[in-house]
């Protein structure tokens, strides 16, 4: 197939050089979907009709045999070898089961060891006789395999309850609570896969995109889309969405302050300050076409005014339409004069010196950056639009001790940025896609939240997230509460209980934390057994550094990759401690290989990553870490889950009370 696109000759089929150059960026596109990927097969399963699909309507038709695989293949006549997991057809490989075979005959699924098929296993769906498998051992060898490189995807190991979330519709939004392991973000990324197939013409004029929670984790997730034949879909973090350019994240908030910048009142904040730029008109306006004066009132004025107010469109859509607003009323008066003005009067009259004078002093230009830099400097313009919002104390948290000039050279935070984002859209609408993904969303602000909400308006999205590994001050508290300020209440919550990624053991050690982090929440049911994998053992203060990499040796004698976290303060101590041990070792997001396979992960930058083996350093220092108890303690629950084979946790100083029960 990618042959045959190859030898494509466009010369005979194009009329001019533009379309040369669309033509063959298609076809540079449609080849790198096509390119063969080392160990990745193209097909891991077959399915037995007994009978053809759509048989009832063909006379004499009998059962097929369908291969099933990452994408679409066909031979040189353009007939099927192998069926897109996503087609119809597809559908029973992962929903079929013997108390509804849903005529598949034989459902087999192909192993396979570095890209060559090496095993096979068969289930025999319609034939009574048989009784159903426990647990597919290729699904659980397949789960298990070593973790080298960057995530992978699951077509193969897709369960019943992920399938149906990653083919619900487009048009409805979804809600994704699922604890480590469950393989949340696994079915959000399939999702896009999904939808991309069933409505590709639609998402490629609105466009999709993936937003992760950091660069680490869009980097260990950016080659699952590719690998499925999608290449579109575009990854970036909420900071990414919010920057400006010229504005430069250089500061920092303390939790308290940033917890107000993120709370939603403050849209309603920004809003009453970009209203307030809107004065009511004093003066009459006087237009000048050649001879004659034309006169509008300031009463007449100022009602144009008060309805484009009443309309409640944007600041910048209103401004815009204010001065045709005055020109129609110009025009009113031409022709009740008799003259016959037309359309290109009434634009003139528009840009006429007079209309501009008036719409510059009544409708003045709001620029966001400058708006929010009064806000965070002026005590009093804050205290005029925080009024009855927030208390005097969320005030004095907002300001800065001392005001900036600019706006170049203010220390904008990470948070300032989103309320700069957010005055942008009140100014001038956001552009909106067909679908987001909105992965680790627990983490984000109820402002962070409207921000990606602005980005989907006119689409829907796909939330994931698990509430006990809410890691920030302003952490979600509930999916209502959050989907209400994505502007998706009408969302559907979906519950994934069960896991497959993190051993029985490691999960049930690490779920001990959850009535203190988030009490009432299912803990996670983990498919997998695995004795051995949990190793909890106490040090000598003056040992621990030594006996943490000496943990690190030991496991890299295991296959697969290796992570050890540790609190971020810790993580200088570790790597001096690894350089002279001589073992090499990687930063989150650089690609793990065979030649090297440990990672030296913060505990900050842990969520969402997973590894063969982890090597847990001092878990109280990471509970310490953090501003307060809670926060500490969900994130120790986040790193204690990374592992999928084996978890080896060593303390100096005494474990969280949680864990020792």
């Amino acid at each position: 197939m990618r042959e045959d696109v190859e030898a494509l000759d466009i010369r005979d089929v194009t009329a001019n050089w533009v379309n040369a150059i669309v033509l063959q960026a298609q076809i540079d596109d449609r080849i790198k979907a096509l390119a063969d990927l080392a160990h990745t097969p193209l097909f891991f399963g077959r399915l037995d009709y007994l009978h053809a699909p759509g048989a009832d309507l063909a006379e004499g038709a009998e059962g097929e045999q369908f291969y099933i695989g990452r994408r679409h293949v066909h031979d040189a006549d353009g007939d099927p070898m192998v069926i897109d997991w996503r087609a119809p057809v597809s559908q029973p490989f992962y929903r079929a089961s013997k108390a509804d075979p849903q005529d598949v005959g034989l459902r087999r699924r192909f192993g396979y060891t570095g890209g060559e098929l090496t095993a096979y296993e068969d289930e025999h769906l319609s034939d009574p006789t048989e009784s159903a498998a426990a647990v597919s051992k290729l699904l659980q060898q397949e789960i298990e395999r070593p973790r080298v490189g960057p995530m992978r995807d699951i077509v193969a190991t897709i369960q019943p309850e992920q399938d149906e979330i990653v083919r619900s519709g487009l048009s409805g939004s979804v809600c994704v609570q699922g604890g480590p392991g469950t393989g949340k973000t696994a079915v959000g990324l399939h999702r896009v896969a999904y939808l991309l197939y069933a409505h590709r013409e639609r998402l490629a004029r609105t466009g999709t995109l993936v937003i992760g929670p950091n660069r680490s984790f869009l980097h260990y997730i950016e080659q699952v889309l590719p690998a499925l034949g999608e290449l579109e879909v575009k990854q970036a973090t909420v900071d990414d969405l919010v920057a400006r350019e010229g504005l430069e994240v250089r500061g920092t908030d303390a939790a308290a302050t940033a917890v107000v910048k993120g709370d939603a009142r403050m849209a309603q904040v920004l809003r009453r300050a970009v209203r307030s730029h809107v004065t009511a008109p004093t003066e009459p306006l006087m237009v000048v076409r050649g001879s004659r004066r034309w006169r509008v009132p300031a009463y007449e004025l100022e009602e144009i005014v008060t309805e484009l107010q009443e309309r409640d469109i944007r600041y910048g859509a209103a401004r815009d339409a204010l001065p045709q607003r005055i020109a129609h009323t110009v025009l009113v008066r031409m022709e009740q004069a008799g003259e016959a003005p037309d359309d290109r009067v009434q634009d003139a009259v528009a840009r006429n010196a007079a209309v501009k004078a008036a719409v510059k002093a009544v409708w003045p230009a709001v620029e966001p950056a400058k708006l929010v830099l009064r806000l965070l400097s002026d005590a009093e313009f804050l205290a005029e639009h925080a009024d009855g919002i927030l208390t005097q104390d969320e005030q004095k948290l907002l300001l800065w001790p001392k005001p900036f000039r600019s706006v170049r050279s203010a220390k904008w935070s990470a948070a300032d940025l989103v309320l700069i984002d957010e005055a942008a859209d009140l100014v001038e609408r956001t552009h909106s896609l067909g679908h987001v993904v909105l992965d680790e969303a627990q983490d984000l602000s109820p402002m962070q939240y409207r921000a990606v909400g602005r980005r989907c308006t006119t689409g829907s999205a796909t939330v994931l997230g698990d509430l006990a590994q809410g890691t920030t001050p302003w952490a979600t508290r509930s999916w209502d509460e959050a989907l209400a300020h994505l502007g998706k209440p009408e969302a559907v919550l979906e519950e994934l209980t069960a896991g497959f990624r993190v051993p029985r053991e490691v999960i049930a050690y690490a779920s001990l934390l959850l009535p203190a982090i988030s009490p009432g929440l299912a803990a996670v049911s983990s498919v997998r057994e695995a004795p051995g994998s949990l190793t909890v053992t106490a040090c000598a203060p003056e040992r621990l550094t030594a006996d943490v990499v000496a943990a690190c040796r030991a496991s890299l004698a295991q296959e697969g990759s290796i992570g050890l976290i540790a609190a971020d303060a810790r993580v200088p101590v570790l790597a001096r401690a690894l350089a002279e041990a001589g073992l090499a070792y990687l930063a989150p997001g650089e690609e793990t290989t065979a030649e090297s396979r440990l990672t030296l992960v913060p505990a900050s930058l842990a969520k969402g990553l997973e590894y063969d083996y982890v090597v847990l350093d001092e878990p109280a220092a990471i509970v310490d870490g953090e501003p307060d108890e809670r926060t500490g303690l969900r994130r120790l629950y986040v790193c204690l889950t990374r592992a999928v084979s084996g978890l080896t946790a060593l303390h100096a100083t005494p474990l969280p009370a949680e864990l020792t029960p």
